[in-house]
């Protein structure tokens, strides 16, 4: 079980990621399948991948799940652009009151979940988590639980305490405290490279919105990378860290960095699950087709 291939470890890291199983080319089949990015057909995968911390080896699958979305109703052909407007106003009105545990958002908090009940209470995990995990439900579900942390890397401009400071502004007037070499993977959107970030940080007090029970600030801390020197024909890197852990000196800070930078592993466990395993063929076994569930 893997809860024991982590029993060696007093502190795990737990990389979460989302990604589309595409299945918009099989015909035969589309039973069980829903809508998935711009217009695909196919299904919906959480993978949450246990990494030691020292070097960043992936240790084992804690917790995956897989799910569809349900079919969107059919407007009307002879609609007006205002009629149709209308209706897409209504269904996002409709959604926003439909129960968190609804929503796609909540398998980012059931992930702290399952896996604070799976692991040993004498380990402590720490999950890392892309911009689609900036939200404070889940910074307010680790505030409740005793065994987890997370670093978020930070998507929204937040409010900070109950006066106008915001996150960015914050962390842009604090000093460069020093700078940090990392190895940038190549993607399809950019070369590998060696990349050196200024890095800041402090401690902040996130504004908790009105919607929650426990008004009291989220205490966070975040540490601020930003690209020194970036090629020309390059994005330069910036990244906005938010986490649980104590970051009080530069120690800390340079191992969050580097904490945040093993994320791409779980990107390399998506691509191998659908090059090497090829979840997202339609096989055939004898004459009889499988759909990619079954297989």
């Amino acid at each position: 079980m893997m809860a024991e291939a982590v029993a060696e470890y007093d502190v795990v890291l737990c990389i979460g990621d989302t990604t589309f199983l595409d299945y918009g080319s099989i015909v035969a089949k589309k039973e069980g399948y829903g809508l998935i990015g711009k217009g695909g057909n196919g299904l919906i995968l959480h993978s949450a991948l246990a990494i030691e911390p020292e070097k960043g080896q992936s240790i084992g699958l804690l917790w995956q799940k897989l799910w569809n979305r349900e079919p969107k109703q059919k407007l009307p052909k002879d609609e007006t652009p205002v009629q149709k407007k209308r209706l897409q106003a209504a269904a996002r009105k409709e959604a926003r009151k439909r129960p968190f545990e609804e929503k796609e958002s909540y398998r980012w908090v059931e992930a702290l979940t399952t896996v604070e009940n799976l692991v040993s209470q004498h380990r402590r995990v720490i999950h890392l988590f892309d911009r689609k995990g900036d939200i404070t439900e889940v910074f307010d579900k680790v505030r409740q639980v005793q065994h987890t942390g997370v670093i978020v890397r930070a998507a929204h401009n937040r409010g900070l305490d109950f006066e106008s400071e915001r996150l960015w502004s914050k962390l842009e007037a604090q000093p460069s405290s020093f700078e940090q070499e990392i190895e940038l993977p190549q993607t399809s959107k950019r070369s590998a490279r060696k990349a050196k970030l200024s890095v800041r940080f402090c401690p902040v007090n996130l504004r908790t919105p009105y919607r929650f029970d426990n008004h009291d600030p989220l205490l966070m801390y975040a540490v601020y990378a930003t690209e020194v020197n970036c090629p020309e024909d390059e994005t330069p890197v910036e990244w906005m860290l938010l986490t649980t852990e104590v970051v009080a000196d530069i120690q800390t800070a340079s191992m969050i960095l580097r904490w945040y930078t093993y994320c791409w592993r779980v990107e390399e466990y998506h691509k191998i699950f659908k090059s090497g395993c090829q979840v997202e063929r339609y096989l055939t076994f004898h004459g009889k087709s499988s759909s990619p569930e079954k297989t």
